[in-house]
């Protein structure tokens, strides 16, 4: 799957599959630090909006991905992530003709403690 330019920004990959969902690694950089030693909020938010954007285009042929026009994004901040490889995915909640809830995970070490956790609802451009 090919990644939007923002996440090369972020230096965003694909590491894998989880649940048919691309499980996205940001690296640890410069461009997503935030304080010393810690990444940015800005970064975090992109990283779990990239990973809710590529669970929903995962579900399509290319020729058939729909525009997505954000409607609401919440991101819950819950720890702060360090200088360290962080990975999320997206997850479907619901997937209708014109609208989509998503959410998406955010985790360095260990899966069971995500740094962050994102819901959105999106309009479906078909």
């Amino acid at each position: 799957m090919k990644l939007p330019p923002y996440a090369d920004l972020l230096g965003l990959s694909v590491a894998g599959e989880e649940a048919g969902a691309p499980l996205l690694l940001m690296p640890f950089s410069v461009g997503v630090m935030g304080r010393p030693g810690f990444l940015h909020g800005g970064a975090i938010g992109g990283l779990l909006e990239m990973a809710a954007f590529t669970a929903l285009y995962a579900r399509f042929p290319d020729e058939e991905r729909p525009r997505i026009k954000p409607i609401t994004v919440t991101v819950d901040y819950m720890r702060g992530g360090r200088e360290a490889e962080t990975f999320a995915v997206g997850i479907i909640a619901r997937l209708g003709q014109r609208v989509a809830n998503l959410e998406a995970v955010a985790w360095q070490d260990e899966r069971a403690k995500p740094i962050a956790v994102a819901r959105m609802n999106v309009l479906l451009g078909r």
